[in-house]
C-alpha cells in the first residue's frame, strides 16, 4: 500500500513492524518479518535515509511518527496517493497507541542543524490537518522571510494558519513583504511586545521548539510529540494570541491621493489614519515610514502633529484617544 510513496515491499514490511513498536533490533525484525538478514539490513538502511526510521542509543530502531515522515513524502506525490493518506492515517493511530507507555525521551526529538530544522518544520505543516500555530521571533536561523513555501501548500488544502510575530521581527529585512503576503492570503496574524520562544504547532499533535544556539555553534530544536509538554507550549500560544494585537491587511495597502492630503486640516488624514494603525499594531517608527515611503522626520511631525489635536502627551495616551475616537 505505500510502494506509492517510494517504498519497496520488504522496506514496507520492515516498517510496519516497527510502527507499533518502542524500538527494536535488526535479528528481530528478520524474525518478524521472515526476511533474510541482508534484505532487512538493506531495508532499515534505505528507511532511514528517507527520514523514516531512526536509530536508537542502543543501537535498536525505532519509526518516526508516520504522520510526520510519510507527511512529507505524500505532499511529494500527492496525485494519485489517496489510499497512501488512509494508510497514514492508520499507521498514525498505531504508532499513538504505541507511544502511550513510552518514556520522556521517545515523546522529545533533538534536531541539530540548518537543514535539519528546516526539514522538521516542513514536516510538521505537512502534518497539520486543521492549523497550524506559529510564534516568530527574529533572528531567522533556518526559515528567513519569503521562504516558507508550504504556507501558500497547505492553506490551498484548507489548513488554517494563525502567527504571532514579536514587534522587533518586524524590522527585520523583507519581514513586513511577507506580512503583507501572509494577511492577503488569509494568514491571521497578530503582533506581540516580546515572545519568550519560537514555536510551530501542528494542530495538537505535534510542536517544534527552535533553540537558542550560541554565537558559532550549532542551531537545534526539540520536536515534541504528544505529552504534557506539548500542551503546555498549545497553552501558552494561546495566551500569547489572546494578548496579541490584530494585524489588517488594509493597514499595509497603498496610499490613494485622497488619503495623502489634508496634512494641514483639522482632523486626522488617511495618512495619519494608516500611520497609527501600524505604530497601534507594533511597528516601529523607522518601519512605518519605510511601509509609507516617509521620512522619518515627517512621520515623527506628523505624530507630534496628532498629539496635538488630541490634547495628549504621550503615544500611550494617544493610542487610547485614537481607539475611542476610531482613528485608526
Amino acid at each position: 500500500m505505500l510502494g506509492a510513496l517510494g517504498l519497496s515491499t520488504d522496506e514496507e514490511s520492515v516498517y510496519r513492524q516497527l510502527v507499533g513498536r518502542a524500538a527494536v533490533s535488526s535479528a528481530d525484525l528478520t524474525d518478524a518479518t521472515h526476511l533474510p538478514e541482508p534484505t532487512v539490513r538493506a531495508a532499515l538502511s534505505q528507511l532511514m535515509a528517507d527520514g523514516l526510521v531512526k536509530r536508537t542509543p542502543d543501537g535498536e530502531f525505532s519509526a518516526a511518527p508516520p504522520a510526520v515522515a510519510l507527511g512529507a513524502l505524500i505532499s511529494e506525490r500527492r496525485d494519485g496517493l489517496h489510499a497512501a493518506e488512509l494508510a497514514l492515517v492508520t499507521l498514525a493511530e498505531e504508532h499513538r497507541v504505541a507511544m502511550a507507555g513510552r518514556s520522556i525521551s521517545e515523546l522529545i526529538e533533538v534536531v541539530t542543524g540548518v537543514d535539519g530544522i528546516r526539514h522538521r518544520f516542513a514536516q510538521v505543516q505537512h502534518a497539520a490537518r486543521a492549523l497550524v500555530r506559529n510564534l516568530v521571533t527574529a533572528p531567522f536561523v533556518a526559515v528567513p522571510p519569503g521562504t516558507n513555501a508550504l504556507e501558500t501548500v497547505m492553506m490551498d488544502r484548507g489548513v488554517e494558519y494563525r502567527v504571532v510575530l514579536e514587534r522587533a521581527a518586524l524590522a527585520e529585512p523583507g519581514m513586513i513583504a511577507e506580512t503583507v503576503a501572509s494577511l492577503r492570503k488569509g494568514v491571521q496574524v497578530r503582533v506581540a511586545e516580546s515572545l519568550p520562544i519560537k514555536l510551530v504547532l501542528a494542530d495538537a499533535d505535534l510542536g517544534l521548539v527552535p533553540l537558542t544556539a550560541e554565537s558559532g555553534g550549532e542551531p537545534g530544536a526539540v520536536l515534541l510529540h504528544r505529552s504534557g509538554l506539548l500542551s503546555a507550549m498549545d497553552a501558552l500560544f494561546e495566551i500569547v494570541w489572546r494578548h496579541a494585537h490584530p494585524l489588517n491587511v488594509s493597514a499595509f495597502d497603498e496610499l490613494t491621493t485622497e488619503d495623502a492630503q489634508g496634512a494641514d486640516s483639522a482632523a486626522p488624514t488617511g495618512l495619519d489614519r494608516r500611520i497609527l494603525a501600524l505604530l497601534l499594531a507594533g511597528l516601529t517608527d523607522q518601519a512605518v515610514a519605510s511601509q509609507l515611503d516617509l521620512s522619518l522626520r515627517t512621520l515623527q511631525r506628523r505624530l507630534r502633529y496628532l498629539m496635538d489635536l488630541a490634547g495628549v502627551q504621550s503615544r500611550m495616551q494617544l493610542g487610547w484617544y485614537a481607539a475611542r475616537h476610531n482613528w485608526a
